[in-house]
């Protein structure tokens, strides 16, 4: 059996609601005489819009990545679409200090879209989900800042309200990190048909032949289409205050069950495939939410997304917090990583997974 390209599907048949509005060609307009510098760029979102960028030709255009082989996939992209000359690709990662001091300028737009985003494996990988999604975040952030770039767009994720995982937790502090040098924050919900997706890993188990494997049946999420997410970082991008942190307007999750079947209907109308529940991974929460207790949404006077308020206080990082979570991170000490989290991010407690590598390090102290 043949799997349809995830292009070929039309997901707002699944997700039952309009596309989310999209930004003007005259507001888009604007990037057209900026110079902007995209993180991740190779990953799936980074590399949507990464294409979006280069066909506004703006006047400066630079694609970082620390994949090379995600970087070979958009520079092919952009040369099979004649883009190839209208942006400058760059082999490197964000906590590369000299690097960014190269490549940054006054004045310059930042897509921050690298991190890494897979809950269960960084569950066993926390120190690395710390140093790329945290530190990575807080090096792009200061070398921005020296360098006077005009403003970081952080993709972030609805993960980061209320975390229960170290994704969460770490890209709720990447948001602080970004909102304290006057940037914005994007909330995103799940985007479907991107790699690593529960969609694209649903279309391969169909594809095999397989059962699909759903956590539990009562387990739902937001969900937004490729497109979407890129005209909300635009948006963000163009129309946004300074320390703004914002999330789409969606009014209602979707069930991953659901998902599963609408996928075995797409693929495999004659013979659909059995759906098995495996129960929650380590950090998996059964529903998303957009705000934590401690936070308030109201409505933007952007098109399709809400603006979310924190609390007094709740947004202030203590810069020997900060240092001491380096040092850790630097150290590997796991321990005192965690409890720095835990400080940063007080509703954060790590799961059973990383509790056990805590007692591991501990013991071997």
């Amino acid at each position: 059996m043949n799997v349809l390209p995830a292009n070929a599907i039309d997901w707002h048949s699944f997700l039952a609601r309009p596309r989310l509005p999209a930004p003007s060609d005259a507001a888009l307009g604007q990037l057209r005489y900026a110079s902007i510098l995209v993180t991740g760029a190779g990953g799936s979102i980074g590399n949507a819009l990464s294409m979006r960028l280069a066909a506004l030709h703006p006047r400066r255009l630079l694609l970082l990545d620390a994949s090379e082989q995600a970087l070979y996939r958009l520079q092919s992209s952009l040369n099979d679409v004649g883009l190839l000359t209208h942006a400058r690709l760059i082999l490197g990662n964000c906590n590369d200090s000299p690097l960014l001091e190269d490549i940054l300028e006054p004045r310059q737009l930042i897509f921050h879209a690298a991190a890494y985003k897979h809950v269960p494996l960084l569950e066993h990988h926390p120190l690395e989900a710390i140093a790329n999604n945290t530190l990575a975040t807080l090096t792009l952030s200061g070398s921005a800042s020296r360098a006077g770039a005009a403003r970081i767009v952080l993709l972030s994720t609805d993960k980061a309200a209320a975390p229960a995982s170290i994704l969460g937790a770490t890209k709720r502090i990447a948001e602080r990190i970004v909102l304290a040098h006057d940037g914005i924050a994007l909330r995103l919900a799940n985007v479907l048909g991107t790699e690593g997706s529960v969609s694209e890993t649903f279309a391969r188990q169909i594809a095999a032949g397989s059962p699909i494997t759903v956590t539990t049946s009562d387990a739902r999420r937001y969900f937004l289409t490729g497109p979407e997410a890129v005209d909300l970082l635009l948006a963000s991008a163009i129309a946004a205050p300074a320390r703004t942190l914002l999330a789409p307007l969606l009014a209602e999750q979707h069930s991953i069950a659901e998902l599963a079947q609408f996928l075995s209907n797409q693929f495999s109308p004659l013979n659909a495939a059995p759906i098995v529940f495996t129960g929650h991974r380590p950090g998996d929460k059964p529903r998303e939410v957009f705000w934590s207790s401690d936070e308030q949404p109201s409505r933007s006077s952007i098109a399709g997304m809400i603006q979310i308020h924190s609390s007094p206080g709740k947004s202030e990082l203590a810069p020997h917090t900060m240092k001491t979570l380096c040092e850790a991170v630097g150290n590997r000490d796991l321990p005192l990583a965690i409890e720095c989290i835990a400080r940063i991010v007080p509703g954060y407690s790590p799961s059973e997974t990383i509790i056990g590598q805590i007692k591991q390090c501990e013991a071997i102290r």
